[in-house]
């Protein structure tokens, strides 16, 4: 069905979200089928939408929810056919698809109130493209369309890529004109293109429309009207673009080839006055939009500046063709220069001959007709502005009418619409990727884009692009669907800034509210810097420009101004506050621009970051809540400045940048100018700032220090002097986090410097590097005294990673490192400390290893050496190393020092092998132990040789000798792009990864190894087409995987690892971003893959380049599916993209083990039966030919799944166990999920081995030994034993065997069930289900059982009284559609004692018919009569409302609800329930039933059980069926025990199957005749001479009777006379043949049981008698019947019941409509008990609609319900009717046996309702608006079938009955009293009873009309004058005397 019939919300969230920077909200949209949509239509006055597309119209609100939707094709056409088709006459006929080619608008002639809401013109491209008129309110509405057209009433195109424009116009001054009472005429002006067909259609055409009299046509191109006249119609072959009016003209847009100049195609404009019939005034100019744009697209007349301007988009065309390429623009012409240019070429072609001033040609005549250019007088145009008969005609102009473009674009652009907004012109222009662009035009003509917003991505934009009645909407037409997207996005600008960056004319800031808004909606924007325009350059956003202070210290509190820029004003009374961060706001004092706070105290001041000084803390200027702007102050706190920086705090507290002083005695950073001890260093700014600090400032010493040395260190100071206590000093050196402490002597110079000399001190620790920073200072006491940053001491070890002598002496000689050739070992050390003579020379290069060690013959790949002693600088190497004696040039960048050295190998030009030689200067070479070996890689093929152009395949490059050289140095290469080696390189092979290409076919595929490159010979890799995929089966999976998905698509076979592949995320993320969800709208649309999301997967099995299989990833319960999508190497594809939702994944379905009691205990089975078991939600995700079932080492095979059960047939012998265990397990797989059942044992009688036929003989009549024996024994021990415990024991034995049987008999049956009804799915899905026509259907629910019914009748009035009546009953009618009238109408005939229930019953429905027409009023009048009832019901008990039909209002319910739900019926419900009736035909027709009891062997109704065992066969009968002149056999089965009646209805059944009962022949009209042989035909019957007579019964013919035999042939043929036939009599809902005549006789019939014995029976029978009810005395033994028949029928009772509860689709809306009714009385009077609310529920639509359905399938179906079908549908309705209770459902011993069976079922029903009220009461509820639609479509559709009149005519009845009180009701109403509500029903009651008065009677019908007392009484008589002419006339009385007249209205 449609999309749209989807809840508004789910396609919304189909739809792709847009960023925040294009759209308010994402475009909601809806799709619609009909592909592609052409056509979009507005209805400015109701806002209403029209959508016209391939076979289908709709009709949708300005919500975009379908409201109408009507089918308009395929339908059999050709267009080489003239209408209308007739198959045999036209060969090429064949269904054709309508493409919609016209969607107008007309309007109605008059708008005044009541008015017709107008019509809507559709035009398609069947039938040669003729035409319909629908109305505007209701599409399905039909109003015209002709059903035998001609020749001039073709229209449109009827080719769909023609184009077709259309305008619908009414000529000024035109008059009658073939009209009358002065109607105007209405014309339609049309452009099409050029199509080959019967007859040559000129480009643009005029049809009439209005009026419309014989012998004209609507739609017909007449000879009086105008049409383009054209000397070559293929020539001209024009393509329309748009048609519109504007002031006295209309206009035509089009292109084609210029015929006159350059044979170019052009875009042109053409003119015709409105009041020219003729086309004199034809006239049209070329149109230039520079740049070679030549074709237009698409056309807006819109406003620009003030004026009217036609916006055209306009591609360039591919060379001279009219193809349009993707360049594009939008030109604007102003109209007042189109017009002018058009007078222009009009006059020069008058009075010029066409030539301008100069001589040149501006304008000529077009369209090769015989006409040319004149020298008229001046003044012809003046005197003939719209041309006439002597003027030339049609008129073009050379000289173009030139545009810059106003915007340019790449894509190409397919429609514009425009709107103005602050007197700026808007164009919206759509293009074919799906995007609506946003352009603002500017003054000059100029534009500039300012948004753009992804509508529908990669489906083109129609070019009917409509903006909403409120210009606040766009709606945008795509392929498939319509979307509206808003013109603004203000709202989601959540700051000024970014509200004012857009530029976007629409929106602003609106300050005191702070949001973006549109002008209008900001209350204040007509004051100054209120609202500030986005697209003004001059308004800029609130901003604090300065703060003073601009910092504080964190310490104290000031006042603090904030200067403001475009501060908005304010009234007096109104204030602003500052807030600081997030404490409390305090008042503010505006001055002027100035805004002053007072700073926050500093207690109340958040802490200082940690590793910060400071802290910034905003300030927020609010107006009430609203943050009008914002600033910063900064906190700084002096205490952290200086405890960030313990070296050196002085320095770091004066040289801050904040106000901070150093108190130095008290080692205090702070604020204060003061310190405590009067000693100050104030702050740079305001001091000497550092320079005034105590420091450490410089080493007098050396500051490297070697390790191992006693050394001194000396430290220089300053500014000391201040420190007077007599504190000693201590130098510290810090390394590694231990403090040496040094006693220090204090030396004070002439300038204040001190000398600290610090006491000798050896350093010796473990470094790993040579040298290391140590930090070192002073101590005065406990203060430490500053030091300059980066005062450290150099602590060196020479040993420290100086591993040999070359990296020894590397070190600079600074440090004094030499290498000593001491003991133990040689080393590098301080000179001082070397014991022996340092050496001056190493010892030679030691090399320890080399890579690589293999390297292409070409060489250039770097060789790295690493080993010892390899020089002490790069220059010691270079040219000192060669590899396999083949130079190796060395390479500055990877040289280390003495330990590496890198090398780029040089060509050898053969392979070798040698070892790598280095020399250092002149100590000797050093050699590898390595050897090295230049080879030859050679590539000999890959596989795969193709891939997909979007990259992702995994190449295997085979070769040898490919590990030459380093992974590094290889590189693999597919033409030019790289090819990522992804795997471990072997010797043999490599595997890389293709990158994407931009095309496809064959490339080389090669290796390079350094720069030595290698080809594969003879082998190229080809780029293929990216694979596609068009279709995936099925949608859903079980959360444990392995259903296996079947794709199809293309090129499937490009990819090398096919995968399938779901994103899921764990239940924790799910709860993060929801609570983030709606930060999470306001950012940008999230792209690409989301890290936190999980993936798994699954590898695909190709099975041809279009088909692959891959199983679902399994996916943990724990985890929320995202989205499931195909990994087809690069190319990825989703799901949802190919099917338009998402895959779904199920939990998985559980299995219950086989022997549930006992799960341990292996479970009984009987070869030959089915296994069942037990689950849930087995189909859910799963089909049965999925499923696969296993016992032990063999397959169980599945017969049968449904969502509860699984039924397989195991092998007929028990198969072997898998596992160690003796019996075999039966193991169910559906797909990944693998379920234990437990153990299965086949019965041991049927496992003994075979018995010889000797030893069965043997054992037989031994058996039969030991049984005479037994029996003996047992009619002894009888004799003796009491009647009860032989009855026990029977019972005993009977219920042993049933239970065992009845369980395989309940599988067996529903297995023949399901393939019966697969037969019956196929009759469903062919010939339909038989639903009843409304009419029929309305008559049956509204009257039941009631012959002659209103809407079968006709009004029964003698022809001389019938005009009298019917306008007396049309006044009847109108006082009915007075509310107050009709309600006290109902509410008189209720109070009367004599109006019993079936008479309210009668009325209710009466008024139904009445009312059909007005069903929004009906239910008005219903909800009012409601009100009423509640209010009576809850003063007493509200529960028992609407429990029975006892008032006329709950009639009414019934028949409303029967209204809207017959769509629901026909659409979902029908057709479960005809199933479900089959499926019990079926069923109740395989058993012996009763034909005179009913009863029946299979039954759910224990009532109508046949309590017997009674032996009958199956015979199938070869049925003659007639079918033409041919003879066909048709085998039908039966019963040996059906009589001949049953038998003919079994055959007509099967021969009439699928077909509706009312259309097949009545079994009474028939005989059955059996044929045996050529001459043998005997005809038989219920009863003959042959019928058996016993005593006084008689038993009815069966064809056992008649000894038929399986395989007979018989034939139905028609009966002839009664004969011997029985007379059968059948009464409604049944089929019980009644015989006559029988019981006059005294005889008493029976067909298969005695409805009771005969009390007179003879002696020598009383012992078989007793027998018998020995046997009958335990009858509760069949009632297992009943459960194999429930079991049998259980899917679909089910099936029926989820259809009637399911809210998977939207319930109807009639449902909701009332439910959300009573949901408001309960609320309104104040009833909070659930329990009442649901009971209203269930008695207002289960109980008083749906179960009348159930029990009645005859309301709905056109099929025949006996009475055994009764007794089980009996059943089934009242399962659902205990469903629906609130009640607990309780079973015990004593319950009914239909409340048993149900047991188990009943709760789940229960849920089912339960959710069902639920989900509807939580739904948004306020649907009224769309129930009037519904409502007024319903009255719509079906009231043409309502016998209106008759139901008048029966209501008056009662009228009339009760005329009396009903008069005075109404008198007695003051309201009444003012409407004459009592004198209109006089006049009522005097047009339908045709009274006179008389002299003997003062006035007509006395008791009638009180209170009316005239003057003057006189006899008068009604007269009636032109009852054609006027039908609601005044009543005009002709009296006696005295002369006089009164009028009644």
């Amino acid at each position: 069905m449609l999309a749209s019939s989807l809840p508004p919300l789910l396609l919304l969230f189909l739809l792709p979200p847009t960023s925040s920077s294009t759209s308010s909200s994402a475009p909601r949209g809806v799709d619609l089928e009909g592909t592609p949509l052409s056509h979009l239509l507005l209805d400015p006055r109701s806002g209403a939408l029209y959508v016209g597309g391939v076979d289908h119209l709709y009709q949708l609100n300005s919500e975009l929810q379908v409201t109408a939707h009507v089918r308009t094709g395929p339908q059999l056409d050709s267009p080489d056919c003239l209408p209308p088709i007739v198959a045999k006459d036209c060969s090429s006929a064949t269904p054709t698809h309508n493409y919609n080619k016209l969607l107008l608008l007309e309007e109605a002639e008059s708008q005044g109130q009541g008015a017709e809401s107008g019509s809507i013109i559709v035009c398609g491209t069947l039938f040669q493209g003729i035409c319909e008129k629908r109305s505007l309110s209701n599409i399905t509405e039909l109003l015209y369309r002709t059903t035998n057209p001609v020749d001039t009433q073709y229209v449109a195109a009827n080719d769909p890529r023609i184009s077709t424009v259309a305008v619908v116009v009414t000529p000024e001054g035109a008059g009658p004109a073939g009209g009358r009472d002065g109607a105007r005429m209405r014309l339609m002006l049309v452009g099409r293109g050029y199509t080959k067909g019967p007859g040559d259609i000129p480009p643009i055409t005029t049809r009439r429309l209005s009026p419309v009299l014989p012998p004209r046509r609507m739609f017909s191109q007449e000879e009086e009207l105008g049409k383009l006249v054209v000397g070559s119609y293929s020539e001209y072959n024009n393509h329309f673009v748009k048609a519109f009016v504007h002031g006295k003209h209309v206009y035509f847009l089009f292109s084609r080839r210029d015929m006159w100049h350059k044979k170019e195609y052009r875009t042109y404009v053409s003119r015709l006055c409105l009041s020219d019939r003729n086309f004199y005034s034809y006239v049209e100019v070329p149109l230039l939009c520079e740049g070679s744009y030549n074709l237009g697209q698409g056309a807006w007349l819109g406003n620009h500046t003030g004026s009217p301007a036609l916006f055209v988009v306009m591609s360039a065309g591919q060379a001279s063709t009219p193809m349009a390429t993707s360049q594009s623009a939008l030109c604007v012409y102003g109209m007042e220069q189109l017009d002018a240019m058009m007078r222009r070429a009009q006059e020069v072609c008058y009075t010029q001959a066409g030539r301008g001033s100069g001589g040149q040609e501006e304008a000529y005549i077009e369209y090769q007709v015989s006409s040319k250019c004149l020298k008229l007088p001046k003044a012809s145009l003046v005197d003939y502005p719209c041309g006439g008969e002597h003027t030339p005609n049609p008129i073009a102009s050379t000289v173009p009418l030139n545009a810059t473009p106003t915007f340019t674009c790449s894509t190409h652009l397919s429609a514009v619409t425009t709107a103005t907004e602050a007197n700026l012109t808007i164009a919206f222009l759509g293009d074919r990727q799906g995007t609506l662009h946003k352009v603002l035009v500017h003054e000059d003509g100029s534009g500039h884009l300012y948004s753009s917003v992804p509508v529908h991505p990669n489906s083109p934009v129609n070019a009917d692009l409509l903006l909403d009645q409120r210009q606040e909407h766009v709606y945008v037409l795509t392929h498939n669907r319509l979307s509206k997207v808003s013109v603004s996005s203000c709202e989601l600008q959540t700051d000024c800034d970014s509200c004012l960056s857009m530029s976007d004319p629409y929106c602003g800031w609106c300050v005191l509210q702070g949001r973006c808004t549109r002008k209008h909606e900001c209350e204040r924007h007509l004051q100054l810097n209120h609202w500030l325009w986005s697209y003004s350059q001059m308004d800029e956003c609130v901003k604090v420009e300065r703060l003073h202070p601009a910092n504080q210290s964190r310490d104290t509190q000031t006042m603090v101004a904030l200067s403001v820029r475009q501060l908005p004003s304010l009234s007096s009374s109104e204030t602003l506050s500052c807030e600081f961060g997030e404490l409390p706001p305090s008042p503010a004092q505006i001055t002027k621009n100035t805004i002053t706070c007072q700073s926050p105290e500093p207690r109340l001041l958040p802490a200082t970051p940690i590793d910060k000084d400071h802290m910034n803390l905003p300030v927020a200027v609010k107006f009430g809540n609203v943050t009008i702007t914002t600033g910063s102050l900064t906190f700084y706190d002096c205490g952290a400045v200086s405890r960030h920086n313990m070296t050196s705090q002085c320095l770091s507290c004066v040289s801050s940048v904040w106000g901070c002083n150093w108190c130095p005695l008290d080692q205090l950073c702070s604020h204060i100018s003061s310190c405590p001890h009067h000693h100050t260093i104030l702050n740079h700014r305001n001091g000497n700032g550092p320079s005034s600090c105590p420091l450490v400032y410089a080493l007098q010493s050396p500051a490297l220090v070697p390790m191992g040395l006693t050394t001194t260190v000396v430290l220089l100071g300053r500014n000391l002097d201040i420190y007077t206590d007599k504190a000693d000093y201590m130098c510290v050196v810090e390394v590694k986090e231990v403090q040496f402490n040094l006693s220090a002597s204090v030396q004070k110079t002439d300038d204040h410097t001190h000398t600290f000399t610090c006491s000798p001190h050896q350093f010796q620790f473990e470094v790993s590097e040579l040298q290391y920073s140590a930090a070192v200072f002073l101590r005065r006491g406990q203060r430490r005294i500053d030091a300059s940053p980066g005062l450290t001491l150099q602590l060196y070890d020479c040993s420290a990673g100086q591993s040999d002598c070359s990296q020894c002496r590397a070190v600079p000689p600074e440090y004094g490192c030499v290498w000593c050739p001491g003991s133990p070992a040689p080393s590098c050390v301080f000179n001082q400390s070397c014991s022996s003579v340092a050496s001056d020379t190493c010892p030679p290069p030691a090399i320890t290893q080399i890579v690589p060690v293999t390297g292409p013959l070409e060489g250039s790949i770097l060789l790295t050496i690493t080993g010892s002693n390899l020089g002490m600088k790069f220059e010691d190497v270079e040219g000192g190393i060669s590899v396999a004696g083949v130079d190796c040039v060395a390479q500055a960048e990877g040289y280390h020092i003495s330990t590496r050295v890198v090398c780029e190998l040089q060509p050898s030009g053969k392979p070798k092998r040698g070892p790598v030689l280095i020399r250092v200067g002149p100590s000797a070479s050093g050699r590898s132990t390595q050897e090295f070996t230049y080879q030859d890689p050679q590539l000999l093929g890959l596989v795969p040789d193709k891939g997909p152009v979007s990259g992702g395949t995994r190449v295997t490059i085979r070769g040898r000798q490919l590990l030459t050289g380093q992974t590094s140095d290889l590189q693999a290469f597919l033409g030019l792009k790289p090819c990522f080696i992804v795997d471990e390189v072997t010797d043999s092979q490599l595997v890389c990864q293709s990158e994407p290409s931009n095309r496809t076919g064959g490339v080389s595929v090669s290796v390079f190894f350094g720069s030595a490159q290698r080809n594969v010979p003879n082998g190229a890799f080809k780029y293929m087409d990216d694979p596609r995929i068009t279709d995936v089966q099925p949608g859903e999976s079980y959360q444990a995987g392995g259903r296996m998905l079947l794709v199809e698509g293309s090129n499937l076979d490009v990819v090398q690892r096919p995968l399938v592949e779901v994103w899921v995320e764990p239940d924790t993320q799910r709860e993060v971003k929801r609570k983030r969800r709606r930060q999470a709208l306001l950012n940008a649309k999230q792209q690409g893959f989301n890290s936190s999301l999980t993936t798994v997967s699954e590898l695909c099995i190709l099975d041809s380049p279009s088909q692959m299989r891959c199983p679902t990833p399994k996916v943990s319960p724990q985890f929320k599916v995202k989205r499931l999508w195909f990994q087809l190497d690069n190319v990825r594809v989703n799901y949802d993209t190919i099917k338009g939702n998402n895959f779904v994944y199920h939990p998985n379905p559980e299995l219950f083990p086989l022997n549930r009691e006992a799960p341990n205990t292996p479970y009984k089975f009987k070869p030959g039966g089915i296994i069942a078991v037990e689950g849930v939600h087995l189909t859910i995700a799963m089909s049965r030919q999925e499923v696969k079932a296993r016992l032990g080492d063999e397959e169980c095979e599945v017969k049968t799944l449904v969502s509860t059960h699984l039924y397989c047939e195991p092998p007929e012998a028990q198969p072997n166990s898998l596992d160690h265990n003796d019996l075999p397990t039966l193991k169910v797989l559906m797909g990944n999920l693998e379920v234990d059942l437990g153990q299965v044992q086949y019965d041991s009688d049927s496992l003994l081995p075979p018995v010889p036929l000797a030893a069965q003989i043997g054992l037989g009549a031994g058996a039969a030994l030991i049984i005479l024996s037994v029996l003996v024994v047992i009619l002894m021990y009888r004799r003796k034993s009491k009647q009860a415990l032989r009855d026990y024991k029977k019972v005993l034995l009977q219920l042993e065997t049933l239970e065992i049987n009845v369980g395989d008999q309940c599988r067996k049956e529903f297995t023949d069930l399901m393939t019966e009804m697969m037969d019956l799915s196929s009759d469903v899905g062919g010939p339909g289900v038989p639903l009843l026509d409304y009419k029929t259907y309305a008559e049956r629910v509204f009257f039941p059982g009631q012959q002659g019914a209103p809407l079968s009748r006709q009004l029964d009035l003698p022809e001389s009284r019938r005009v009298t009546v019917e306008q007396g009953l049309q006044q009847l009618n109108n006082l009915l559609n007075n509310r107050l009238f009709l309600t006290r109408f109902i509410h008189t005939l209720e109070a009367q004692q004599g109006f019993s229930q079936r008479d309210r019953g009668y009325v209710a429905s009466l008024l139904t018919v009445a009312l059909h027409d007005k069903l929004e009023y009906f239910t008005e009048v219903m909800k009012t009569l409601l009100q009423d009832l509640v209010q009576q019901y809850v003063a007493k008990n509200p529960k028992l409302m609407l429990r029975r039909t006892e008032t006329v209002v709950e009639k009414m319910l019934t028949n409303w609800m029967s209204i809207c739900l017959y769509s629901f019926l026909k659409d979902v419900a029908g057709e479960p329930l005809y199933m479900l009736y089959r499926a019990i035909k079926y069923q109740v027709d395989k058993g012996p039933v009763d034909s005179l009891t009913g009863k029946a062997k299979r039954t759910l109704n224990d009532s109508h059980l046949l309590r017997e065992d009674i032996e009958y066969s199956s015979v199938t009968l070869t049925v003659l069926v007639k079918n033409g002149v041919e003879v066909q056999h048709c085998p039908v089965k039966v019963l040996d025990l059906d009589t001949i009646t049953q038998v003919k209805d079994k055959i007509l059944d099967q021969v009439y199957k699928g077909a509706p009962f009312s259309q097949r022949p009545a079994a009474d009209s028939l005989d059955l005749e059996w044929r045996s042989g050529q001459a043998g035909h005997l005809t038989l019957s219920d009863d003959d001479v042959t019928a058996v007579v016993q005593g006084r019964w008689k038993r009815i013919n069966t064809l056992q009777h008649y000894k038929v035999p399986d395989g007979a042939t018989v034939a139905l043929i028609p009966r002839c006379s009664a004969g011997n036939g029985v007379s059968q009599v059948f009464q409604t809902g049944e089929k019980t043949p009644m015989l006559e005549g029988e019981e006059e006789e005294g005889l008493r019939l029976w067909h298969l049981v005695k409805s009771s014995e005969d009390p007179e029976i003879p002696k020598h029978r009383k012992s078989s008698m007793r027998e018998r009810e020995r046997a009958k005395a335990i009858p509760e033994i069949y009632l297992t019947r009943l459960l194999s028949m429930k079991g049998t029928l259980q899917k679909f009772v089910d099936d029926v019941f989820v259809a009637i509860l399911s809210t998977k689709r939207p319930p109807p809306i009639a449902v909701r409509f009332f439910f959300d009714f009573l949901d408001d009385m309960a609320e309104k009077h104040g009833i909070d008990d659930p329990e009442t609310v649901h009971i209203w529920k269930t008695n207002s639509l289960p109980l008083r609609f749906w179960v009348n359905i159930l029990k009645n399938p005859q309301f709905v179906l056109d099929v025949q319900v006996t009475d055994s079908i009764d007794a089980v549908l009996s059943v089934i309705a009242q399962t659902f009717i205990d469903s629906c209770t609130t009640s607990e459902h309780k079973v015990g011993r004593d319950s009914p046996v239909n409340k048993l069976l149900y047991a188990r079922e009943i709760p789940r029903y229960k849920q089912l309702v339960e959710r069902y009220y639920s989900d509807i009461h939580s739904a948004a509820s306020g649907c009224y608006q769309e129930m009037n639609s519904t409502l007024t479509e319903l009255s719509g559709s079906f009231a043409s079938e309502m016998n209106t009149l008759v139901a008048l005519h029966e209501l008056y009845k009662y009228i009339n009955k009760y005329y009396d009180q009903v008069i005075m009701a109404l008198e007695e109403d003051s309201s009444g009293q003012k409407m004459q509500l009592a004198y209109r029903l006089q006049q009522v009651a005097a047009l339908v009873e045709n009274k006179t008065y008389s002299p003997t009677d003062p006035y007509p019908y006395p008791s009638r009309h009180r209170g009316f007392r005239p003057d003057i009484v006189v006899p008068c008589r009604l007269q009636l004058t032109e009852p054609d002419r006027c039908p609601h006339r005044p009543l005009l009385w002709s009296c006696s005397r005295p002369s006089a007249v009164f009028r009644g209205i």
